[in-house]
Formats: C-alpha cells, sequence, structure tokens
C-alpha cells in the first residue's frame, strides 16, 4: 500500500473491511478515545457553546485543519456530537467521486440559512434544484452576459474615484468593505435591471450591514449546540438579531421585486422585454410567475432573489479582495500584470468582453490567488447512500461530508509548496486533476454564476492595477477564517498609490 493510502485517516474502511456500518463503528471508535475538538463545514463547532467574542478558536481554525491535511493527506474524521460525525474531504479523486453524486446538503447546518435567504438554488435539492437550475441557467447564457462587461467597469470606476478620494487623506484603505458596496452595485445593475449606483445610496448600507450581521450570527449559530434547537434559538438575543436582520435584508429584496414589477407594466414595456431573445435574472423569475404563477411562488421568487442578491457579491467581493491583497504581496507579479494590461487596454478607458481572454497572465495570477483564497471554504453533503473511493475505501450512509476548498488547494500531495505564490501553476498548457482546482465548486451543483464571476474579476484587477499601485500595510496582515465566504477577521488594508 503507497504512503499516501496508509496515512488515511481512521475512521474509513479499507478495502478489506466489512460492509458500511464498519466504517461506523470504526469512527464512532476513534472519536470515543481519541476526542479532538471537532470541526464543522465552516469552522470549530463544539458540545457546549462556546462565547461569541472568543476569537482565539476561530483564528486557529484554518491552521488546524492544515495540520491534520499533513498528517491525513486524503480525508479526516471528527465527532460533532451524539452520534453525528463529519468527514472533512481535501482529496481530488475524492471530492471528484462525491459531487459527481446527487447527496443533499445538509440540511442539520444550511436550514440555518432559510430564514434569510429562504430555498432558492443554494438550499434545494433533489428535483426542485434541478427545476430552478434549469430555470435559471440561461440568465447566465454568453449572450446575456457579453454586454455585463460595461456595467461591471462602471462599478468598479464608480470604487476607484471613491478611493482617489480616501487616499488623498490616507493612504491605507480597508478594501473589503468598498469592494463588497461595488459587487452588490454590479449584481443589482447587470441581474436586477437596477437603474443609477448603490454606491451612492444610503438604502443599501442597511442591506450591506444585515448581510454582515447574518453571516457572523450564521457562524455563531453553527458553533452552539444549544442555539441548533429553533425553539431555543428564537428566544436568545441572537435570535432577535437573526429575524430583524432577516426582515431588514428582505425589505431590499422586495424593493427591487416590486421596482422592476413596476417598470415591466409600463406602457409597451412587458412586450418589449419579453421580445429579447435573452432575459436577464429577475426577469426570467417574473416571467416564469406571470406564466405558469403555480409553478413559482411569490416565496419562491424572493428566496432566489434573497439568494443570487448575496451570492452573487459577496462570494465575489471576498475573490476580489484576496486577489488584490495577493497581488500587493507579490509586486513583481503584479507588476506584470499591470504591464500586460496596459498593453492591452492603454488608460482602461474602453474595456469589452474580448479583451478579458487576452490577458493569460493576469489570469493565472487570478486563478493562483483562488487556489490560496478560495471565496467559498467549504460546502457540505450527507450521504443517502453509501460510497466508495477510488482506492476501494468507503463511508456509510448517513455521513455527513465537508469538501474543503481551502484544504484541498493547500494539500501539499496536491499542490507542491502550497503556500508559495506561483502562478505558473496555471500556465497554459499546465495540467492538474480536473478536480484539483475548485473555486466554483464542481459537478452539475457547481456555481450558476462562475463565468459571471471570473469576468468581473478580471474587469476589477485590471482597472484596479490600471490606476493605483497596492503593496500590504505590514501592521494589519489580514487573518483568514472561514465563514459563509473567506473573510479576514481584521478586514484587508492595502496601501495605495495612485499612478494615473
Amino acid at each position: 500500500m503507497s504512503e499516501k493510502v496508509s496515512r488515511m485517516a481512521p475512521g474509513v474502511a479499507s478495502p478489506s473491511a466489512e460492509p458500511a456500518h464498519l466504517a461506523m463503528a470504526c469512527v464512532a471508535h476513534y472519536f470515543l478515545s481519541t476526542y479532538s475538538p471537532c470541526v464543522s463545514l465552516w469552522g470549530n463547532s463544539f458540545v457546549a457553546a462556546v462565547p461569541r467574542n472568543s476569537q482565539l478558536q476561530e483564528d486557529q481554525d484554518l491552521p488546524e485543519l492544515l495540520k491534520r491535511v499533513e498528517k491525513f493527506p486524503r480525508a479526516s474524521p471528527h465527532w460533532l456530537w451524539g452520534s453525528k460525525v463529519l468527514f472533512t474531504v481535501y482529496d481530488p479523486d475524492y471530492m471528484k467521486v462525491i459531487l459527481g453524486r446527487s447527496d443533499p446538503k445538509p440540511l442539520d447546518t444550511y436550514r440555518f440559512l432559510a430564514p434569510w435567504i429562504g430555498y432558492g438554488l443554494l438550499l434545494l435539492n433533489g428535483q426542485t434544484w434541478f427545476q430552478h437550475r434549469r430555470m435559471l441557467t440561461p440568465a447566465f447564457h454568453y449572450d446575456i452576459l457579453k454586454p455585463y462587461v460595461g456595467l461591471m467597469a462602471d462599478s468598479v470606476r464608480v470604487m476607484l474615484d471613491k478611493w482617489e478620494e480616501l487616499i488623498s487623506q490616507d493612504s491605507h484603505l480597508e478594501i473589503f468593505g468598498h469592494v463588497s458596496l461595488m459587487t452588490l452595485d454590479t449584481i443589482m445593475k447587470c441581474a436586477f435591471s437596477h437603474q443609477g449606483s448603490v454606491q451612492t445610496d444610503r438604502n443599501s448600507q442597511s442591506y450591506m450591514q444585515a448581510v454582515e450581521d447574518l453571516k457572523n450570527l450564521f457562524f455563531f449559530r453553527i458553533r452552539n449546540i444549544f442555539y441548533h434547537n429553533d425553539t431555543i434559538y428564537r428566544l436568545t438575543s441572537d435570535g432577535r438579531w437573526n429575524h430583524r436582520a432577516s426582515q431588514l435584508a428582505h425589505q431590499h429584496t422586495e424593493r427591487v421585486i416590486n421596482l422592476r414589477k413596476a417598470h415591466l407594466q409600463k406602457e409597451g414595456e412587458l412586450e418589449k422585454v419579453r421580445k429579447k431573445r435573452h432575459l436577464d435574472f429577475l426577469d426570467i423569475l417574473l416571467f416564469s410567475k406571470m406564466e405558469n404563477g403555480s409553478s413559482l411562488s411569490d416565496e419562491d421568487l424572493r428566496a432566489e432573489v434573497d439568494t443570487f442578491m448575496f451570492e452573487g457579491h459577496d462570494t465575489t467581493a471576498s475573490g476580489i479582495s484576496w486577489i488584490l491583497y495577493a497581488l500587493a504581496m507579490h509586486p513583481e507579479h503584479q507588476q506584470r500584470c499591470r504591464e500586460e494590461i496596459q498593453g492591452l487596454l492603454g488608460d482602461g478607458a474602453s474595456i469589452s468582453w474580448d479583451h478579458l481572454d487576452q490577458m493569460p497572465y493576469t489570469t493565472m495570477c487570478i486563478k493562483e490567488a483562488l487556489r490560496l483564497y478560495p471565496p467559498v471554504p467549504a460546502i457540505g453533503r450527507e450521504l443517502t447512500k453509501p460510497i466508495t473511493f477510488p482506492d476501494g475505501r468507503s463511508l456509510p450512509k448517513g455521513i455527513m461530508i465537508a469538501l474543503s476548498f481551502y484544504a484541498l488547494h493547500h494539500n501539499p500531495e496536491v499542490w507542491p509548496n502550497p503556500e508559495v505564490f506561483d502562478p505558473s501553476r496555471f500556465a497554459p498548457g499546465s495540467t492538474q486533476h480536473s478536480h484539483a482546482f475548485l473555486p466554483f465548486s464542481g459537478g452539475s451543483r457547481n456555481c450558476i454564476g462562475k463565468q459571471f464571476a471570473m469576468k468581473e474579476l478580471k474587469v476589477a484587477v485590471a482597472l484596479t492595477l490600471l490606476r493605483f499601485e497596492l503593496s500590504p500595510d505590514p501592521s494589519r496582515v489580514p487573518v483568514p477564517i472561514p465563514r459563509i465566504v473567506l473573510m479576514s477577521k481584521n478586514g484587508i488594508h492595502l496601501h495605495l498609490r495612485k499612478l494615473l
């Protein structure tokens, strides 16, 4: 047996083991005899309540995970509570098998998001998920995405203009908040036909704060086993806070839906939009409801809007912010990207869809930054039937799986010297395992907006590098922490120097 296979974590049945029940018995035995802190999909989860203001443990979530990767390079089991066992997976062969199946997301934890985003594409499973995915896929057709590049560029320029004003007072800037507002502006314009800029709209600030609160509250709830009971949670201050923040988020999305409905009801607008070859995201939902109301309820419609409003801006904001940080940390790669972009775009006054496929080195750097800092650190699955991996090891039905993209991307058996920023990993002609790099997940449930997101990343990086030279703030080094998206505990602070 190879060293890689022999170093598999305890609890996974070997090819010669008894069937699935033995695998569960091994897991139970391992964790009854050798307790270690247990890790949830997004971080540590304790049997007892963890103080909400405790920072020590979340700072260590990712470093502790990577220690386990060194010890067990394919997967590792964790006891959660009672009979609940979680397997964290970070091997590309294992990823491929799991993502090639149709196992549902574990509602034990994902359901905590339902009061906020409802049951849209993120939380749905089975046939209903398939129907919604099929309905919404045309919103990401090439012909729809192509004109979005100009809208993306407009939003980025508003942000960069704001940065110019701010650095006249202090050249150090925390960028994530600004980038997040910019990506919300972009998604509002592209997917929801919004007129104007939310970057200058105070109403958007309340939505952004609500999203920030909801992400934190979700994380705190996962970490506190007592909060898993809905009745108990509703009686707590966090539960009441979660309810208020969800209402604020819903007010924002309902306003977006109602504005678009009112516009479509204007004389001639409905037919004008109906004749378009391709509809945008919100129009697809509204027309589907108009034409077949029984298949899409008001609740379904708002759930999809809430889901995409959040996922369409927050994950992209995480990606852009960490990419800019990575380039700030590696000025030689930053300058090479800048020279490539200057040769292609000049001063950046005009940027088109075609330009985005003509910046190979910048694309390599973006991908390498996404490897180091995947916007979504992990996702979950719950096995509905036994699973056998290519090495013959197996797991029984009912096991919860965490597919850790962060651990996969930092696994030294998958990526040599994984902590080194090396864009040549993604040079033309280089090869990796099909499931070694998964910034947008994989399989049939991969990110529906991955092409949209990648184009937005390129636009933001290109226009930013033309306008500013980036360098890190050594006094405030970001500390990655796993939330719904990859965040920094202390923000992402950069020093900006204006170029143009």
